[in-house]
C-alpha cells in the first residue's frame, strides 16, 4: 500500500484515510500457501472435522428426543428413546432432502440438511427450521412447503408465535395482533385499535427491528399477554443505501441515550375467544428487562419478565426503572386488570436476574416467589411470600452464582439450576448443574466433571442429558437421573482425530492478574502450530470488553474461536482474556467499571498482556495489536487513543464509540442515565472516543458496514471526523450496504485483518488479494 495523508483511496470498498507503511515490508513476503494454511484453522473448515459432538439435545416428550450427530459422512438427524438408549434415524433423510429439493428447485444433499429446528405438530406434520426458514412436511417428508421467515408456516405468512396446544399461533399484521388456526390457516384478527407506532406485541428495541411477535401464551391457549408499544415520540434512526440512482431509506424508531421521550409499553392481556382487551391498570412501563437490552432476551423471541400462573388464573411479570437500578414484582388480575406490586429490589449499580436466563419463578399455588438477588455479592435464590412480599429464606447461599434456573417442581419443591464458582478448584466459569430443595440446605451437585455442561431437562424433570467438555477436551454427551445425577445411558463421545490430523492444536488456558495486582483474570492463548520458542513473536489481543459477556466466549469446547488460530497461524500469539467488568463473577468483579464504561477493562488486558510479556520470552512487547468488533471495535479504539505506548496496530470493527449515539437500553444500564452540568459537560463525556483522538499513535483501522441498523455507521464517522481533525493518519474501510456483521462481505474482512497485522505488526508482506474458499455448501 502507499502512504497517503488526509486521503483516500479505495481498500476493496471504500477506504478513506492515511495509509502508513510503518515497519512494513521488512521482512518476508507470505504466500497464497501461507494464508491457505492459515485458512485451514478457520471455522469453517474445522468444525466439520469433529465427530459425534453433540451439544444439546430437543425433548419431544419425556422418553424422546431428537439431535443432530455429524460424522465425515455428513449430518444425521436421530430420536433416542431414553427407555432402550437406542437411536433411530429421525425421518428418512433422503426423501425429506427430495421434498426440500422441489421446494427450493433445486437438488438439496441428505447429508447436509442444516436442520436447526424440528417439532411434529399435533395434526401430523414435521415443523422443520433450517436455513433462517421453516418448513411443514407431511408426516413421511414427501411434500414439503415453504415459509418466508423464522416461524412462519406458508408462503406469505408472518412469523407466528405456536400456542402451547399447538393449534394456534399469535403474530402481528398491520400493528394489530391475530391469531392462525394452525390446521385450516383460517386467520382471525384480535385487535382493531394499533396503529402506527403504536402497535400491538411489535418487536423494536432499536438495535432490533423485527416483524415477530413478543408475547406470552396463558398455558391453557386461551389468553395472551402482550402490550401495545408506544413510540409514537421516539427519535428516528436514519441509514441511507449504496446504489446506482435515488438510494434506498431505512427509517425505524430508535431511542437515545439521554432522549426525553423513549419507548414504552402498556400492558394487555387479549383473550383469544371473545377477541377481548383487559388493558392493566397501571402506568406505562419502561421497554426493558431484567437481563438484557431488550424486553425480549431469548433466541426464541420470547417475553421473559411474564409468567402465567399453571392454571391461567393470574399473570406475574416484573418492572424495572430506565436505569435498571430497581425492579418490581407484580402480579395483575387477569379479570379486572388490577395490578399488586408484591416487593422491589432496588441496587446503587443495576439489577439482573440472571446470566443466561431470567431466573425469578411465579410459584401461586404454594403462595411464593423464588427471587433472584446478588445482595451478597453472589447470584443466590431467595424465597418470598407472594402474600404478604416478605422474604421468608435463602434458597442457596454462598460464593458462586446461579446463573440459569432450568426447573422448579412446586409439588415436591426442588428446584434443578445451572451455577458457576461453586465448586473449589474448578474454573469459575465452568457450568455445573444443580438440584436444591426451596425450603433451603445445600445443593446437590447432579454434574461433577470439573467441565462446562451444557444441560436439557426432560419435561418431567425425572432424565437430563449432559453435554459437557472444556476448551481443551471434546465434549461427552450423558443421559443422567435428576434426582442424583447417576448416568442412565451414554448417548455421545466426540472424536476430533480427524480435526487433530490437520495439525490443530488446543488453545492454551492462562491466568494472570488483573489491574489490582491481586483479582485472577482468565484467558486463552493460540500459537502457531509450528511454534518456536527461540523466536519472537508479535502478540494480538482480541477484545470484547462487555459488560454483558467477555472476549473469551463459551468454555465448552470449541474447533474455532473467531479466527484466533488461523491469525496465530501467520506468526503471531493471539490471546483473549476477560476483565473486570465482565460477567460470571462475583457482582463486585461485574460491577468494576460501572459508570466508566469508556474503561472497557482495558486496565486488565494491559496488566495481562505485561504479565505474559515478563512470564513468556517468546512475546515481542514491542510489537502488541489489538482487534475487535462491536463493543470490542469500541475498546480496540480506546485502547489505541488511550494506551497507545503499548498498542501499536489496532483494528476496530463496528464500534459503538460513542454511546449517546446507541440505542438507550444498553448504555443506560452500564453509565446510567445521561447527565449534564451547567457547563455543558456531561458523565458521558469521557466514554467518547472521538474525544481522545489525538492520542493516537500507532496503525488504526476503522471499519463499518454503512446499512448498519445495530450500531450505526455515523458511530465510526464521529472517530473519523475527530481524527481528520486531529491531522492523524489512519486507514478506514466502509463496506457498502453490509449489515452489523458484514454478511457476504465478512471473509473479505476477515482477509484485511490478516493483512493489516502482517503488514504492520509483523512487518511483513502479505500475498496480494488471497482469495478466501469457504466451503459453498
Amino acid at each position: 500500500m502507499v502512504s497517503m495523508k488526509q486521503g483516500s483511496r479505495l481498500l476493496g470498498a471504500l477506504v478513506l484515510g492515511a495509509l502508513s507503511t510503518g515497519a512494513a515490508a521488512q521482512g518476508r513476503t507470505l504466500t497464497n500457501d501461507d494464508y491457505a494454511k492459515a485458512e485451514r484453522y478457520v471455522g469453517y473448515n474445522t468444525t466439520p472435522l469433529v465427530d459425534h459432538a453433540v451439544s444439546t439435545v430437543t425433548w419431544l416428550d419425556n422418553g424422546h428426543f431428537w439431535y443432530r450427530d455429524h460424522d465425515a459422512k455428513g449430518d444425521h438427524y436421530l430420536r433416542y428413546d431414553a427407555a432402550t438408549g437406542k437411536s433411530t434415524p429421525l425421518f428418512d433423510h433422503a426423501r425429506l432432502a427430495a421434498a426440500l429439493g422441489k421446494v427450493l428447485g433445486k437438488p438439496v444433499k441428505a447429508d447436509k440438511l442444516g436442520i436447526t429446528g424440528y417439532d411434529e405438530t399435533a395434526d401430523g406434520h414435521l415443523d422443520i427450521a433450517l436455513r433462517g426458514k421453516h418448513y411443514r412436511c407431511d408426516a413421511k417428508g414427501n411434500a414439503c412447503a415453504i415459509g418466508n421467515d423464522d416461524n412462519s408456516e406458508a408462503v406469505g405468512q408472518e412469523p407466528g408465535v405456536l400456542s402451547p396446544d399447538k393449534r394456534s399461533e399469535a403474530f402481528v399484521r398491520d400493528w394489530n395482533l391475530w391469531v392462525r388456526d394452525v390446521a385450516t390457516g383460517k386467520e382471525t384478527q384480535l385487535t382493531i385499535d394499533g396503529v402506527e407506532n403504536y402497535g400491538y406485541a411489535t418487536d423494536n428495541a432499536g438495535w432490533k427491528h423485527t416483524n415477530k411477535a413478543i408475547l406470552v401464551w396463558s398455558p391453557d391457549s386461551k389468553q395472551i399477554a402482550t402490550f401495545q408499544q408506544d413510540q409514537r415520540k421516539t427519535g428516528d434512526m436514519v441509514i441511507v443505501g449504496t446504489n446506482v440512482g435515488h438510494p434506498k431509506v431505512e427509517k425505524w424508531k430508535y431511542p437515545l441515550v439521554g432522549d426525553k421521550d423513549v419507548t414504552m409499553i402498556e400492558r394487555v392481556i387479549v383473550d383469544v375467544g371473545s377477541h377481548k382487551t383487559l388493558r392493566l391498570k397501571m402506568e406505562p412501563d419502561q421497554h426493558r428487562s431484567t437481563l438484557c437490552d431488550d424486553v425480549s432476551c431469548g433466541r426464541d423471541g420470547g417475553w421473559d419478565d411474564v409468567q402465567w400462573a399453571p392454571d391461567a388464573s393470574s399473570l406475574a411479570f416484573v418492572s424495572s426503572s430506565r436505569d435498571h437500578k430497581q425492579a418490581w414484582f407484580r402480579v395483575a388480575n387477569v379479570h379486572t386488570g388490577e395490578v399488586r406490586t408484591v416487593f422491589d429490589e432496588s441496587v446503587p449499580t443495576y439489577y439482573e436476574s440472571g446470566n443466561g436466563k431470567v431466573n425469578w419463578q411465579y410459584l401461586p399455588e404454594s403462595h411464593e416467589v423464588v427471587w433472584f438477588s446478588e445482595r451478597n455479592n453472589w447470584g443466590n435464590l431467595y424465597l418470598y411470600d407472594l402474600d404478604s412480599g416478605k422474604l421468608k429464606h435463602a434458597i442457596t447461599t454462598g460464593d458462586g452464582n446461579v446463573t440459569e434456573v432450568l426447573k422448579v417442581d412446586a409439588k415436591s419443591r426442588v428446584l434443578w439450576f445451572r451455577g458457576v464458582g461453586r465448586e473449589q478448584g474448578v474454573n469459575p466459569y465452568y457450568q455445573q448443574f444443580y438440584k436444591v430443595s426451596l425450603d433451603g440446605g445445600a445443593a446437590k451437585l447432579l454434574a461433577p466433571e470439573p467441565a462446562d455442561h451444557t444441560i436439557s431437562l426432560s419435561p418431567d424433570g425425572r432424565l437430563f442429558a449432559d453435554a459437557y467438555s472444556t476448551p481443551t477436551t471434546a465434549p461427552v454427551t450423558v443421559l443422567r437421573s435428576a434426582d442424583d445425577g447417576h448416568v442412565v445411558s451414554n448417548i455421545a463421545k466426540a472424536d476430533i482425530s480427524r480435526l487433530l490430523a490437520t495439525g490443530w492444536k488446543v488453545p492454551e488456558p492462562f491466568t494472570v492478574k488483573g489491574r489490582d495486582g491481586k483479582t485472577d483474570i482468565y484467558g486463552l492463548m493460540f500459537k502457531p502450530t509450528n511454534f518456536d520458542p527461540s523466536k519472537k513473536y508479535p502478540i494480538v489481543d482480541y477484545i470484547y470488553p462487555g459488560p454483558q459477556t467477555g472476549s473469551v466466549g463459551s468454555r465448552s469446547f470449541a474447533a474455532a474461536r473467531v479466527d484466533h488460530q488461523a491469525l496465530a497461524e501467520l506468526g503471531f500469539i493471539v490471546v483473549a482474556m476477560d476483565g473486570m467488568g465482565t460477567p460470571w463473577r462475583s457482582k463486585a468483579f461485574h460491577d468494576a467499571y460501572f459508570g466508566n464504561i469508556g474503561d472497557n477493562t482495558l486496565p486488565d488486558q494491559v496488566a495481562g498482556l505485561k504479565e505474559l510479556g515478563k512470564r513468556d520470552p517468546w512475546i515481542d512487547m514491542d510489537r502488541v495489536g489489538i482487534w475487535g468488533h462491536s463493543g470490542g471495535g469500541n475498546a480496540t479504539v480506546t485502547a489505541m487513543f488511550r494506551h497507545a505506548d503499548l498498542f501499536k496496530v489496532g483494528i476496530a470493527e463496528s464500534g459503538n464509540h460513542d454511546n449517546r449515539n446507541y440505542e438507550d437500553d444498553w448504555a443506560e444500564k452500564w453509565q446510567g442515565l445521561l447527565t449534564t452540568d451547567k457547563d455543558g459537560k456531561s458523565n458521558y463525556d469521557d466514554q467518547a472516543n472521538q474525544n481522545h483522538a489525538e492520542g493516537l499513535k500507532g496503525h488504526l483501522l476503522l471499519a463499518h458496514g454503512t446499512m448498519d441498523d445495530n450500531v450505526p455507521p455515523y458511530e465510526t464517522l464521529l472517530v473519523v471526523d475527530a481524527l481528520i481533525k486531529a491531522n492523524k493518519d489512519f486507514d478506514l474501510l466502509l463496506i457498502p450496504n453490509a449489515r452489523h456483521g458484514y454478511g457476504a462481505a465478512s471473509n473479505y474482512m476477515m482477509r484485511k485483518r490478516w493483512d493489516y497485522f502482517v503488514r504492520n505488526l509483523a512487518g511483513e508482506t502479505p500475498p496480494k488479494e488471497y482469495t478466501m474458499k469457504p466451503p459453498k455448501d
